[in-house]
């Protein structure tokens, strides 16, 4: 039996860590620790942190693969809390096939996206067609 362990989280390559730091805050993350070329932020359990890079030089595809997943129980109301906060969504909640969704970019570019209820369990909201 090997020894367990846990995922604790990522850490992103960005081009300001304070910005980075700004905007994940108002997401609900809490920073733990912040510097001039690195920042530890934590959501529940999981955290994620800054390195500050040139990211310029990381291809634009790369980038936009690059996704930064949340969950919720209420996405329809995470959406209108949010947005009463400045935050600008490029994907109001919608429904996929597998689950109900809805994304923002981060300063970075890289996609912030808020599923319902567990990721890719087919939680759709009150605007499904089932």
């Amino acid at each position: 039996m090997a020894t367990p362990f846990r995922f604790e989280g990522l850490s992103l390559p960005v081009s300001n860590v304070a910005a980075s730091v700004t905007f994940y805050s108002a997401l609900g993350f809490t920073v733990e620790q912040q510097h001039d070329v690195f920042a530890l932020l934590r959501l529940d359990t999981g955290t994620i942190g800054f390195l500050r890079a040139d990211i310029d030089a990381m291809p634009r595809a790369v980038r936009k693969s690059i996704h930064v997943e949340l969950t919720t129980d209420d996405l329809d109301q995470l959406y209108a809390d949010l947005l009463a906060q400045g935050i600008a969504f490029y994907a109001p909640p919608h429904d996929l096939p597998w689950e109900r969704v809805m994304s923002a970019y981060d300063p970075d570019g890289y996609t912030v996206e808020w599923a319902q209820g567990l990721r890719g369990h087919n939680q759709l909201g009150p605007a499904s067609n089932d």
